[in-house]
């Protein structure tokens, strides 16, 4: 079934680098090459056109094509060797004729001399996918997706596909060094599902597995969705380079990481509930525009039930009552089980309890809006989080 979808992703792509191919048709129009004929019948270039020519015309016709078009071809591939088209013309004969090694040959023939050759790339790629030789098809598909406008999305799915076969593992690393600009797309589809994550680790090379890779995100996102919480911030804090802060309560309670991707570093807003900024001096900075209730910044912890305490320090700020709120909330949970005012925990912190059955929690700085919309500023600095009752 899958060999199958890709031969269909394969012709999908080739009609889409119609449009490419369309232009190049008609600047060859354009050479005339009957009249070319008339001038230098015997050069290798103009052979080439008419042959292709009378091939085409009757392809539309449904009808047999002249063996002179073939002859014409024949003598143009002598006469200029490194031409591609002759051995295309000569392989999809050979496929039409049953001969399909034949035709492998003629194929990579033409990909050798032109490798920016569509049709090559589709033949061999439809080949080994009926020869039983998928990673060798996939090769094939990805550089033609290369050379295909939006090409390597449409095909990565498929790809991803293979991977979820850890005996393809190799080879699918062998593809991305061939063809390293299809790996992110590959990584990014697998992400899609959770249950991929041991092919995406096993698969990301060095350069696609920093805190800034597109699939990190999306495949912490998963875990989280799924309840794998402490998988998911295991493999956070492998890929997200996460340092000594990570030993905390509360990482980056400095506000001065902004490499380790959330959700177990901060997410800060810039939206239209207002802004959340990391400043100079390890402090957060966020300004709440009062027009509409949101989240400015939070994070996701892995607190165990008990009892903790929240303090910090409030910098410069001009706050209305009531407007930023520190609150915490089960994860899946829609209200919180804790939550204060910013100017009312600045004096005398947030005690809260962890309630059992809690297995992660959002520690989230919000805003509130009022009947009119005032602007309010707050700076925070300071920030701790510790486990009362003789806890760590």
């Amino acid at each position: 079934m899958i060999v199958r979808r890709i031969v269909v992703v394969v012709l999908a792509l080739l009609l889409a680098a119609q449009v490419v191919r369309n232009s190049a048709v008609a600047a060859l129009s354009e050479l005339h090459p009957a009249t070319a004929a008339r001038l230098w019948a015997a050069h290798p270039t103009v052979e080439l056109s008419l042959g292709l020519l009378e091939i085409g015309r009757a392809s539309r016709a449904r009808t047999r094509v002249p063996p002179a078009s073939f002859a014409m071809i024949d003598d143009a591939a002598r006469k200029s060797p490194l031409s591609p088209e002759p051995f295309l013309v000569h392989g999809v004969q050979a496929r039409l004729a049953g001969d399909t090694n034949a035709a492998r040959r003629d194929f990579v023939a033409a990909q050798w001399r032109d490798p920016r050759s569509l049709p090559a790339a589709y033949f061999l790629a439809e080949y080994y996918f009926r020869s039983g030789r998928p990673i060798a098809g996939l090769r094939q598909t990805a550089i033609l997706a290369r050379l295909s406008p939006g090409g390597i999305t449409t095909v990565a799915p498929y790809v991803a596909a293979y991977a979820q076969n850890r005996s393809n593992w190799p080879q699918i690393q062998d593809l991305f060094k061939s063809e390293p600009s299809i790996e992110d797309d590959v990584l990014m589809a697998l992400a899609q599902n959770a249950a991929n994550t041991d092919a995406v680790l096993a698969l990301a090379d060095a350069n696609h597995r920093r805190s800034d890779s597109p699939w990190v995100a999306v495949l912490l996102h998963g875990l989280v969705d799924g309840g794998q919480y402490s998988r998911a911030r295991t493999i956070w804090a492998s890929v997200g380079g996460a340092g000594s802060r990570s030993a905390g309560l509360i990482y980056d309670a400095t506000f001065d990481d902004p490499k380790a991707p959330p959700p177990f570093n901060w997410a800060l807003t810039s939206s239209t509930v207002g802004l959340a900024e990391r400043q100079h001096g390890q402090r957060l900075h966020a300004i709440f525009y009062g027009s509409e209730d949101g989240v400015l910044a939070s994070e996701l912890l892995l607190l165990p039930p008990g009892s903790y305490h929240l303090q910090f320090r409030l910098g410069p700020s001009a706050l209305h009552p009531d407007a930023i709120s520190w609150s915490l909330r089960c994860d899946r949970a829609q209200e919180p089980f804790a939550t204060i005012t910013v100017d009312a925990a600045a004096s005398r912190g947030l005690d809260f309890q962890v309630p059992a059955g809690c297995q992660a929690q959002w520690l989230e700085l919000s805003g509130r809006s009022g009947d009119i919309a005032q602007q309010s500023d707050v700076t925070i600095t300071d920030l701790r989080l510790s486990r009362m009752g003789g806890g760590a």
